[in-house]
């Protein structure tokens, strides 16, 4: 199956709104709180989905396609990024997880937001707790998946859309 340009943007699109709705509708029913860097991988996740969305209404040509692509795999990476320092931090021995910090509410209430993203991306000890897992796999362990996974798909648009690009005539 030859999946289109504007079905692998509706589909990443659609993904990632699904992984959004999941999160905010579980947290209250399993009381979790989410850290500060499981919200900015749901920040990585809206910045995704938003190219992805605006790739699909879009609907440009083969170098446009090659620009949304390349934006939506720097999203991911960093999403993918902040997710792998989350499972590091995860799997930490106790007495080396780092203090707890305050809220991400409270910090942007006190802090620049450069500073705020700062230590957003560095964690806390409050990263560093499993919450809840399936498959034996934690949520950000689940997050760094969808970001290769949407990051690859990324990628083999861009390839696709440069070598019809440069293929000689």
């Amino acid at each position: 199956m030859h999946l289109t340009n504007r079905t692998s943007h509706l589909l990443i699109f659609l993904a990632c709104s699904g992984l959004l709705v999941t999160a905010i509708f579980i947290e209250p029913f399993r009381s979790m709180n989410p850290c500060p860097m499981c919200m900015m991988q749901r920040a990585m996740f809206a910045g995704v989905g938003l190219v992805a969305l605006v790739a699909f209404l879009h609907h440009p040509q083969r170098l446009g396609q090659m620009i949304y692509a390349t934006l939506g795999i720097l999203v991911a990476s960093l999403g993918a990024a902040i997710a792998g320092r989350q499972i590091w931090l995860q799997n930490l021995p106790e007495d080396q997880v780092p203090a707890c910090g305050p809220g991400l509410e409270y910090m942007l209430e006190v802090f620049p937001l450069l500073e705020v993203i700062e230590m957003a991306i560095t964690g806390s000890g409050d990263c560093a707790k499993v919450q809840w897992t399936l498959f034996d796999i934690s949520i950000p362990g689940w997050s760094l998946m969808a970001f290769l996974g949407m990051a690859g798909l990324l990628l083999a648009l861009f390839i696709r859309n440069f070598r019809t690009t440069h293929l000689p005539e």
